[in-house]
């Protein structure tokens, strides 16, 4: 009676799908199941009505018998396996397997990874999912099928060359990825896949259940023994939502601010997270958690086995193909600032050597949103810089990656004397060896510790002359710095004019030119405004030790003057930036020159959240025009 009452309220369509879910709950032979699964994938196919519970509840009631039965019949026969997925696959067009079929996808691909149907039918799947997938918190089997179809294609003759053409399929033809979502997914899968090979040292060191324990207390017994171990199987809502708002932070551009490059090259020793689970809870410990921790290691012994192994090799692998494609890499440096790797990978050889060659690739790009990101995240923890500077736990070539960092790092970093100070304490053995077997980049380093009187013990000053004059350029170099030295001198030296202004339409080289003629020792107020100086000029302004107003109203001076302005002329009162060039990048440097009080943004990018930013840390800031702008 219940069931004919039922029958009134259901459409045809209801009425079919209600009664293919009755007949596969009790199969009897695997033919007549795969024969009901063909019927039914064209009952969905074929229906006019297409929405969810059409198209969706197939894939359902297959994943149900999948899960119910498969996994304890261990009979079925290779062909059987992919009938039932090639007759399923019209259906994965449109819609991502459930939960329980991607079960079934990974245990072929690890069972049978060179068969036609991981190519011809998981592929697209594949693709859409990395394509479409908002959020692998939510559904953590897409990943570990993800991860598993790609360990297959290594599996593959032509190996590595099978995966370096999906990533281009991946990425498509042109010079710019249409899918923003490509990205993310994919760094997501290698750092699940990264993590999981070291999963043994990582549960040895901190005693928290293993992953396979967690499993078998919340998953039904399976006679399935995955070659690897899933991870994320049953995330808590918790830890969704942790992994969710992590996953959206990390799509935006995380570059660190111009005002805040600066390196930090103190080691800290910080505290090890603990990765349990919560009692009670069929959840697994949070991957972001996980592999956030400390890179901070001691010396330890990794030796992987060789599933593990040749894991690692094809994920870091990717990861080298990512860093390789000039619109991936500066959101590919974000994605990897915060070094989302257990300690025990960067304990290991092998890894921190095939990752060099993603770090090199960042410290070779010429924008800052790229090499910024080797600097740490936040003060008080490693970054790449670190890492592989001479002493890091990742150096194997004696300083030739830390040299290109630091030259890279000194031509947009504006905080030259708070960068130079931390080198000059903790990295300045390094710096004087490979100063003296001729590297430029370290010959300019020295050069200019001693310009900005860096080092004070007199000892060290006389070590590093000694350095630069063992070599030929180190003596060029160290003679052109006493030359400007003794030019320095001579501009700073009290006397000469206490106000100044140069004739419209002067030149970069026309202030150069003029503050060489004479002493500007006493040079209180310059106006150099609707001249054509630009941001070159900067580094003549900085030598004028008594300079407290400058005007630079209708010129080409930028953000990368600013800066250099902010660090050295600390004592400057008035700043007129009125119709310049300057954005927020360069005025949030403003917010170290503390002695402002008259500071005119008017007709600039200045944006009302930089406004604010400066009225709160430039406490004697008085008059303030900001007219035309963003915060008007």
């Amino acid at each position: 009676m219940a069931v004919t009452c039922l029958g009134l309220f259901l459409s045809p369509n209801q009425k079919k799908i209600y009664k293919y879910k009755k007949v596969l709950s009790n199969p009897s032979r695997w033919e007549v199941v795969l024969k009901e699964i063909r019927t039914l994938v064209d009952m969905a196919l074929t229906s006019p009505l297409q929405d969810d519970s059409i198209n969706q509840a197939p894939l359902e009631i297959v994943s149900k018998l999948l899960s119910e039965r498969l996994c304890r019949n261990t009979n079925l026969t290779t062909q059987e396996h992919e009938n039932i997925i090639v007759a399923i696959a019209p259906l994965l067009e449109n819609n991502h397997p459930p939960p329980d079929l991607c079960e079934f996808f990974c245990k072929h691909c690890r069972e049978r990874p060179r068969s036609m149907v991981v190519i011809e039918v998981f592929t697209p799947v594949v693709q859409r999912i990395l394509k479409h997938n908002m959020d692998f918190g939510k559904c953590p089997r897409l990943r570990l099928f993800t991860q598993e179809y790609i360990l297959a294609l290594n599996e593959l003759n032509a190996g590595m060359e099978v995966v370096k053409k999906f990533i281009q399929s991946m990425h498509g033809p042109t010079g710019h990825c249409p899918h923003p979502r490509v990205l993310p997914n994919l760094v997501a899968v290698c750092l699940a896949a990264i993590y999981s090979c070291y999963e043994e040292f990582i549960n040895s060191r901190d005693n928290s259940p293993s992953l396979k324990e967690i499993r078998n207390g919340c998953q039904q017994p399976c006679d399935r023994k995955p070659t690897l171990p899933l991870r994320l199987l049953h995330p808590s809502p918790d830890l969704v939502s942790q992994e969710a708002t992590l996953s959206e932070a990390r799509l935006k551009s995380v570059v660190v601010a111009s005002s805040e490059i600066h390196v930090e090259v103190e080691h800290a020793s910080t505290a090890k997270p603990a990765l349990t689970a919560s009692a009670g809870n069929d959840s697994e410990p949070n991957l972001i958690d996980c592999l956030m921790v400390s890179p901070a290691c001691s010396t330890m012994s990794i030796e992987l086995g060789p599933q593990a192994d040749r894991t690692l090799g094809c994920y870091v692998e990717i990861l080298k193909l990512l860093s390789d494609y000039d619109d991936w890499r500066p959101s590919l440096a974000s994605l990897l600032q915060p070094i989302p790797f257990p300690k025990e990978a960067l304990a290991h050889e092998k890894f921190t050597k095939e990752l060099k060659y993603v770090i090199q690739r960042f410290a070779e790009d010429p924008r800052q949103e790229v090499h910024s990101c080797l600097l740490s995240v936040r003060a008080g923890k490693d970054g790449w810089f670190q890492l592989y500077s001479p002493g890091g736990v990742a150096c194997d070539d004696d300083g030739e990656l830390f040299a290109s960092m630091v030259h890279i790092l000194m031509g947009s970093c504006y905080k030259t004397k708070k960068f130079l100070l931390s080198l000059a304490e903790n990295k300045l053995g390094p710096c004087m060896l490979l100063a003296l077997r001729g590297n430029q980049t370290m010959v300019e380093i020295l050069c200019l510790m001693l310009e900005y009187n860096i080092i004070d013990n007199n000892d060290t000053q006389l070590q590093i002359i000694s350095t630069l004059e063992s070599t030929g350029v180190g003596k060029r170099m160290y003679e052109q710095l006493c030359d400007r030295q003794r030019e320095l001198k001579e501009l700073q030296r009290k006397g000469g004019p206490t106000r100044l202004t140069l004739p419209s339409k002067s030149t970069d080289a026309d202030l150069a030119r003029l503050l060489s003629s004479g002493s500007f020792g006493n040079l209180e107020n310059l106006s150099l405004a609707f001249t054509n100086v630009t941001s070159a000029c900067a580094e003549h302004l900085i030598k004028l030790p008594s300079l407290k107003q400058l005007n630079l109203w209708s010129t080409q001076f930028g953000d990368a003057g600013l800066r250099l302005l902010s660090e050295h002329l600390t004592m400057l009162q008035v700043l007129n930036l009125c119709e310049t060039p300057v954005t927020d990048a360069g005025l949030l440097a403003l917010s170290s020159m503390k002695s402002l009080c008259s500071l005119n943004m008017n007709s600039t990018k200045l944006s009302a959240d930089t406004y604010e930013d400066l009225k709160a840390k430039l406490p004697n800031l008085k008059e303030v025009d900001v007219r035309y702008t963003e915060a008007w």
